[in-house]
Parts: C-alpha cells; structure tokens; sequence
C-alpha cells in the first residue's frame, strides 16, 4: 500500500513538473511572439495604404473640388479664387526664376534655429518650474498666460526693441515657443511616477544627475508633446513676424512672400505662399516629430498596432 502511494506521489511529481514546463514554454513563446511583433518592420506596400494613399486621395479631391468651382462658374472672380493651374503656373515661375528654395530656406533657416534656442531655454526651464515649489508658484502661472497670448501680439514690440533685423524675428519665436516647450516638460514630469524618483535617489542619482537620468528620459512623451507645440508656435510666430515686419534686408521667406502677394493683389502669390507654409509645417511634423514619437512610445510598449 505504501509502495501504491509512493509511485503515485512520484506520478503526480512528474505530471506537475510536465505541467510546469509546459507552462513555461508556452509563455517563452508568447513572450518570443510579442518581440517578433514588435521587431517586424511592416512592409512598405502596408504602410503606402495605410498612411500615404489617405492623404493623396484627400489632396485629390481638394483639386478636383476647386477646379469645378472654376470649371462651373461658381466663382468667377480670379481674384477671389485663382485656378489650380494659375497656381502652378506661379510656382513654376518661382522655380525656374530660381526663388523657390530660397523662399523656403529663408524661413526654415530661421524657424530651426530660432526652435533651437528655443528648446536650449525652454528644457532647462521647465526642470527648474517642475522641481522647485517656489519658482513653480511664482512663474508657473506667468508660462500658461504666455503660451495662450498670440505670438502676433510680440511683433511690435520686438521691432522697437531692436529694429527691423533677424535678431527680432528670434526674440518672437523664443517669445512664442519657449513657454511652449516648458509647460510640456513640466507636464510630463508630472506624469513620472514617484516610484522612479525614489528608485533614482536610492541608486544616488540626485540633482541634476538625476534629473538627466531618471526624470527626463521618464518624461520625453510629455517633453515631445511639449516639443511638438513648440514648434508650431515657433513656425506660427516666424510666419506673424515675417508678415509684419518685412524688410528687403530681411530677405524673402514665406511670410513676406504672403505679405508681397497682398500688396500685389496676386491670389496666385498668396495660395503659392499658403501652400509652402503649410508643406513645411507638415514635412517636419512627419520627418522629425512623428518618428521621435513613434521611437519613444515604441520603446515604452504603448504604441499599439491596429
């Protein structure tokens, strides 16, 4: 009887151990899964139908839409409304006159740089306003006043403070992003849980190495955010400060391009300007920013396929 119950246990050991490591293999599959889901790079055929077709089709429709306004006299007036082919005649005549990129780099040269020291000041910024109660009760109010005022509103004065120059244009988009950028850090940092912090302090990592190592890489999704709108006001400001404070020793961007249009009544000119406006604004979006975006809530398991 006992020889029964002993090779009954060992049965029952084995079986436990069998269903043990079938356990165990099965969730070293799934997790082998999960990391070959995640590595895939999906094919190229997936993603032109699933992120470029929609926006081409979208852009068609626009053209065939404004094309029969034109085609069936609903709007008549080439002043109101010019044709798509007015327009194209006018950036082919920008192209082949040579100031097409130049339009474009004027601008963009500015935004980049001005964004930089935008984000040199705004990063450093939002760590002081998040770590420290009392600049945080003393300037934290002042931040979201700025962000919410519009950028045009810093255009006159800057041109009094120091003149018609690229140094004014540079002062607006500090005006315009750097709120931007720090109110996103400070939100994001309020987002880091205080499991990490004390984890870091335990570990020795105080002040600013922790703030380098712990607080900033917890945050990037809300310092991206952040980053993001700080662009477009950087852009957004740029566009204000181009409009209204167009010198000939300023050059040609794009906002003195929509502002030369007006003076010349030329519908052409401004729907030439409008488009390389917002084709710059969305280039970055997707050259820069999304896959930043994408890399960081990838890393963090969050960006999820559907």
């Amino acid at each position: 009887m006992a020889s029964s119950d002993t090779k009954s246990g060992l049965t029952d050991t084995r079986q436990a151990r069998s269903d043990g490591n079938l356990q165990t293999a099965g969730l070293e599959a799934g997790l082998d899964a999960l990391e070959n889901v995640a590595t895939t790079r999906t094919p190229f055929s997936v993603t032109f139908r699933a992120k470029i077709l929609p926006p081409l089709i979208a852009t068609g429709v626009v053209l065939l839409v404004w094309q029969a306004l034109i085609t069936f006299n609903v709007v008549t007036d080439p002043t109101k409304l010019p044709s798509p082919g007015d327009v194209a005649t006018e950036f082919k005549d920008a192209w082949l006159e040579g100031k097409l990129l130049g339009y474009i780099w004027t601008s963009v040269e500015r935004g980049l740089l001005g964004f930089l020291l935008a984000l040199a000041i705004g990063t450093p910024l939002g760590l002081i306003v998040a770590r420290v109660k009392f600049v945080r009760a003393a300037i934290g109010p002042v931040l979201s006043g700025l962000q919410s005022l519009p950028s045009v509103a810093w255009v006159p004065p800057a041109v009094l403070w120091l003149g018609l120059n690229n140094s004014m244009m540079y002062a607006v988009i500090l005006l315009g992003a750097v709120p931007s950028i720090a109110n996103g850090l400070v939100s994001g940092i309020d987002q880091v849980p205080p499991l990490f912090l004390r984890a870091g302090r335990t570990m020795g990592a105080t002040g600013w190495k922790g703030a380098w190592h712990i607080v900033l890489p917890a945050s990037l999704p809300g310092y991206l955010a952040g980053l993001k709108q700080g662009w477009a006001f950087s852009w957004r400001s740029l566009m204000a400060a181009e409009i209204i404070a167009s010198s000939p020793d300023l050059g040609i961007g794009l906002g003195a391009l929509l502002e030369n249009g007006r003076n010349a009544s030329s519908m052409p000119m401004i729907f030439e300007a409008i488009f390389l406006i917002l084709f710059v604004g969305i280039a970055v979006d997707l050259l820069v920013f999304s896959p930043l975006e994408r890399r960081v809530l990838r890393s963090r398991g969050l960006l999820v396929k559907s």
